[in-house]
């Protein structure tokens, strides 16, 4: 499945901007089954600095810089991907590694594959997801003693899904997971967290991912432009079958309507865009993205 995406920021400041420095993550990365077929990144007023670099997780990263004073900051990104995600069939799922095996591979210091070093550094705290014993007490009821994983797995995707309520106006980017646990409500980046936190806790791998997913409009109506918006789910590392993707937010394996830019520990490693600004005290925020397929 081939996709155009096209993400336009707009910053409105209430007094000129004399400086910024500005890091964005908006160019989808490649991957097994996704191809990342090009990518360009606009911005306005044009930057004194900028360029593109790969961050420590793999990710392409833009920076920029304007030295000139400016009450707008306009940011575009357009990119096409090609996605070709395999099926997850009921017998992979069931015929998965017990969990209990997974993590003891993991601290198995004996195992020294790259794959499963890597995975390792996804054990550990991060700034959004520190530790919580509550957390590991939620996901205990999904992780019985020697299910599969990725069938416990999809059994803690599917109670976050039931159980939570989607809700934009209870959190902000900040929200402490255990107040998501609590209340039971959030948005895609906080059930991400908290899913990442139960497996954490569990002594198992799960990194955050952050992209797009393609919405349909409902039958008989048109797509609205900029009616889509970025989005944000996880994956468990299992060995063999290495990282595999859920989305707690719509209950689903991802396939191929998801499509990944970044990922890493937590939301603050795959910020969409971030930056320092001196001067332009307050300022409005405007998002658009959209997802269209394109022809071959």
């Amino acid at each position: 499945m081939k996709y155009r995406v096209t993400h336009k920021t707009l910053y409105s400041y209430n007094a000129p901007v004399s400086l910024c420095h500005n890091e964005a993550h908006l160019s989808p990365r490649s991957s097994l089954y996704q191809t990342c077929l090009k990518s360009k990144l606009s911005v306005k007023p044009i930057p004194a600095i900028q360029y593109e670099h790969v961050d420590y997780f793999g990710n392409s990263v833009s920076y920029f810089a304007i030295q000139s004073p400016h009450k707008v900051l306009t940011v575009t990104a357009i990119s096409e991907v090609d996605i070709n995600q395999l099926p997850l069939t009921p017998a992979a799922i069931k015929s998965s590694p017990s969990w209990e095996s997974v993590r003891h591979s993991l601290q198995d210091r004996q195992q020294l594959q790259t794959a499963m070093i890597e995975a390792r550094e996804y054990l550990l705290d991060s700034p959004f997801i520190p530790f919580h014993p509550q957390l590991k007490t939620f996901a205990e009821v999904s992780f019985t003693p020697n299910r599969p994983i990725l069938e416990a797995s999809l059994d803690l995707m599917q109670r976050i899904f039931t159980e939570f309520k989607y809700d934009p106006s209870f959190t902000t980017i900040v929200t402490p997971v255990l107040d998501v646990l609590e209340h039971k409500r959030g948005v895609c980046q906080d059930f991400a967290h908290l899913m990442i936190g139960c497996l954490r806790a569990l002594g198992l791998a799960a990194r955050y991912v952050s992209g797009y997913l393609e919405t349909l409009p409902p039958t008989g109506q048109v797509k609205l432009q900029g009616s889509d918006a970025s989005h944000a789910w996880l994956a468990v590392y299992v060995p063999e079958l290495g990282w595999i993707d859920f989305d707690p937010t719509n209950n689903q394996i991802p396939m191929n309507q998801h499509i990944t830019t970044a990922w890493g520990r937590d939301y603050s490693d795959v910020t969409p865009l971030k930056g320092v600004i001196f001067g332009g005290g307050d300022h409005m925020l405007t998002v658009a993205v959209d997802v269209e397929r394109i022809d071959a």
